[in-house]
């Protein structure tokens, strides 16, 4: 079965992104915790936590994937940028507790000119710090095109971060498909080659899930600008062979592509069609 959801606002709660998901013909969802760009979340309804974990079971849902928001940076410059960072990811981390055994996903940051190194370190330093042995959550690092100062473009940044980490089975990998491209990991003509060195690198028991991103951009070219499915520089056979490889096919894919809920159904019914069952 191919595992595939779309990304779904969370505003009304988890039994209608259930719903939402059931209608575009997925298994699976991706949300922001909060506003993407920060700010207070919506407080927990146990209820409908509750009746999405029966619902989800009953259906057979894959794992789900929680998405921080895009403001967090773990390796800003500024003190109060990194401390509202930690705080969020911690509070975070304590509210997927009513989902366990689930994914939370987010972009390493940008060290804004302090140097890769101490970006790599102040990102490893703040999980350090919120990373709890009893929890229940996969807290994944997700690969970056490398636009600006970001951290994450390259297979050995995240290797480092993940080195640093003392709880360090609490870590996984979202590898999107738009980035990496964009990074400069040839997926279109050489998706094994790649594959085999993140297995080097990082260790493919690390990879937890993928974001399925075409990119509007050519190969390597830094800017991470998603588009549809089949519309850009990667094209539908790649995503054919990333959904059918025998490395990553059982893995929860999800689209974070310009589309609205229609056109992620039109998406899902497409990749369905791609999937050797």
């Amino acid at each position: 079965m191919l595992n595939i959801g779309c990304h779904l606002s969370s505003s009304k709660g988890y039994m209608n992104m259930f719903k939402e998901t059931e209608y575009v013909g997925g298994n699976t969802f991706q949300f922001f915790t909060r506003n993407p760009r920060g700010g207070q979340a919506k407080a927990i309804d146990p209820k409908d936590v509750l009746d999405f974990c029966n619902a989800a079971k009953e259906k057979g849902f894959a794992k789900i994937l929680a998405h921080a928001p895009y403001t967090l940076n773990p390796c800003a410059e500024k003190e109060n940028v990194r401390e509202f960072t930690k705080m969020t990811m911690a509070d975070d981390l304590e509210r997927l507790e009513f989902t366990p055994g689930n994914l939370y996903n987010f972009h390493p940051g940008s060290h804004v000119g302090q140097g890769i190194e101490k970006g790599i370190d102040m990102i490893a330093s703040m999980l350090n710090s919120i990373l709890k042995p009893d929890m229940h959550t996969t807290v994944l690092l997700e690969t970056m095109a490398g636009k600006g100062s970001e951290v994450g473009s390259k297979f050995e940044e995240i290797k480092a971060i993940i080195d640093r980490v003392e709880l360090s089975d609490k870590l996984g990998v979202c590898l999107d498909t738009c980035h990496v491209h964009d990074a400069g990991y040839d997926i279109v003509n050489d998706l094994d080659g790649v594959l085999t060195e993140f297995d080097k690198i990082i260790g493919l028991d690390r990879l937890k899930a993928i974001h399925l991103n075409d990119s509007k951009n050519p190969f390597e070219s830094h800017k991470d600008r998603h588009e549809k499915i089949g519309e850009g520089s990667l094209g539908e056979t790649t995503f054919s062979r990333i959904i059918n490889h025998d490395k990553l096919r059982n893995l929860p894919f999800f689209l974070e592509t310009p589309n609205e809920i229609d056109g992620y159904k039109h998406e899902i019914k497409l990749l369905k069609g791609l999937y050797n069952e």
